[in-house]
C-alpha cells in the first residue's frame, strides 16, 4: 500500500487491484420468495458473512427514485453542500471519514432514522418545501428497509430453528431503535487510469450494527474479505440488494454468524453511488448471546454490554480496529 504524493489525492491510500481472478465465484444470493431461504441465508451468515437478496419486493421506480436525488444533491456546487457540514457525525461530509483521522475519495449525506428523522440542524434543508421530492424518497426508501430487514431477520429465525421468528427483528422495531441511512457518493478519479491500482474510497471495516443493507448503481467498486484473508471484488448489480452481518449479530449468535470485513475502491472512470440503511437496535439494548441458540455447557465469547456502549466505543475508533476485541472474554 502507497500514497501519492499529488496534493490532489494526499492521505488518501491506494490498492493493488485484485488478480482478475479475485472475483468471489458464486456471491450467495438469496432468492426471497423460495422456500430454501432460511438455510441458504443461515449458510452465507456463517461462511462469508455476506450475501444478496433478490425478489425483495422493493419496486425498481422506488430506488431509482432515491439514486436520483443523490445524484442530484451531490450534483450541486460544493460550497453549497459544505454549507450543510461538516459532519459530526451527522450531515454532509467530504473525504474525511468519523472523528478519528480516516479519510477516502467520497463525499456522503449521514443521516438518523428516529421518532423525528432529518431533526439534526445540518439537515434542515430536507424540512425545506424545495426538498420535499428527496425527503420523501427518503421517507419511502427507509419504510421499504424497515420491512426488507423485518423479513430477512425473521428467515434467518427460521434458518436457526429459533421457536419466535421475530427474536432478532423485534430488536429493529420501535421508535427507540438507532437507525442510520448513509448515501455516498465516489467520484471518478481519472489519474488512476492505467494503473493497475485503485484509490480507496471508504477503507476497510465491519458494521457495528446488527445488519446493513447495500445498494448501489452499476458501478463495482464493493469488496469483501474472505476468512483467510483474501479481498475479493463484489460484482454490482442495481437490482438486488446486498446485506452485511455487523458485529452485534455476530455478538447475538456467538459467533456463528461473521461480521464481514468490507471496502470499497473509487473508479478510475465512473461514479459509484450507494445508499446503505444500517439497522441497530435501542441504546439500551443489551447485546448477548440469544440464550435460545446456547448449546448445553457453551460459554458467552463475550462481555456483557448494550448498544449504546459499543456504539460508543465505534464512535471512538478508527475505520480498521477489531472493535469487538475489548468485548471478547
Amino acid at each position: 500500500m502507497v500514497v501519492l504524493a499529488n496534493p490532489v489525492l494526499d492521505q488518501k491510500s491506494l490498492i493493488k487491484s485484485p488478480d482478475p481472478g479475485d472475483h468471489l465465484p458464486s456471491i450467495p444470493t438469496i432468492d426471497l420468495s423460495s422456500p430454501n431461504s432460511p438455510e441458504a441465508i443461515v449458510r452465507a451468515c456463517k461462511e462469508i458473512g455476506f450475501f444478496k437478496v433478490t425478489n425483495h419486493g422493493v419496486s425498481m421506480d422506488l430506488i431509482e427514485k432515491l439514486e436520483a436525488e443523490a445524484v442530484k444533491f451531490f450534483a450541486l456546487p460544493q460550497l453549497d453542500k459544505e454549507k450543510l457540514g461538516p459532519s459530526n457525525p451527522f450531515g454532509y461530509g467530504s473525504k474525511r471519514i468519523g472523528m478519528n483521522g480516516d479519510v477516502g475519495w467520497l463525499e456522503y449525506l449521514l443521516l438518523a432514522i428516529g421518532a423525528e428523522p432529518f431533526s439534526e440542524s445540518s439537515l434542515a434543508f430536507l424540512r425545506d418545501p424545495s426538498s420535499s421530492l428527496f425527503r420523501s424518497a427518503l421517507i419511502e426508501y427507509i419504510l421499504s428497509m424497515r420491512k426488507l430487514v423485518c423479513q430477512v431477520l425473521e428467515l434467518m429465525a427460521d434458518g436457526l430453528q429459533l421457536k419466535q421468528r421475530d427474536t432478532i427483528s423485534k430488536l429493529l422495531q420501535g421508535s427507540e431503535c438507532d437507525e442510520i441511512i448513509r448515501l455516498n457518493h465516489y467520484p471518478p478519479c481519472p489519474l488512476l487510469q492505467g494503473f493497475n491500482c485503485g484509490l480507496t474510497g471508504f477503507g476497510e471495516h465491519t458494521d457495528p450494527q446488527i445488519v446493513s443493507v447495500l445498494r448501489s448503481n452499476s458501478t463495482s467498486g464493493l469488496q469483501i474479505a474472505l476468512k483467510d484473508g483474501r479481498w475479493v471484488s463484489v460484482p454490482s448489480d442495481r437490482e438486488a440488494f446486498f446485506i452485511n452481518v455487523g458485529d452485534s449479530l455476530q455478538v447475538l449468535t456467538n459467533g456463528r454468524f461473521r461480521s464481514v470485513k468490507h471496502r470499497v475502491i473509487a473508479n478510475s472512470l465512473k461514479s459509484r453511488v450507494s445508499m446503505i440503511y444500517f439497522g441497530g437496535p435501542a441504546l439500551a439494548q443489551r447485546i448477548a448471546p440469544l440464550p435460545q441458540l446456547m448449546e448445553e455447557g457453551e460459554q458467552s465469547l463475550y462481555k456483557d454490554f448494550t448498544w449504546g456502549e459499543y456504539k460508543r466505543a465505534a464512535y471512538k475508533s478508527r475505520l480498521g480496529d477489531y472493535r469487538l476485541g475489548p468485548f471478547e472474554l
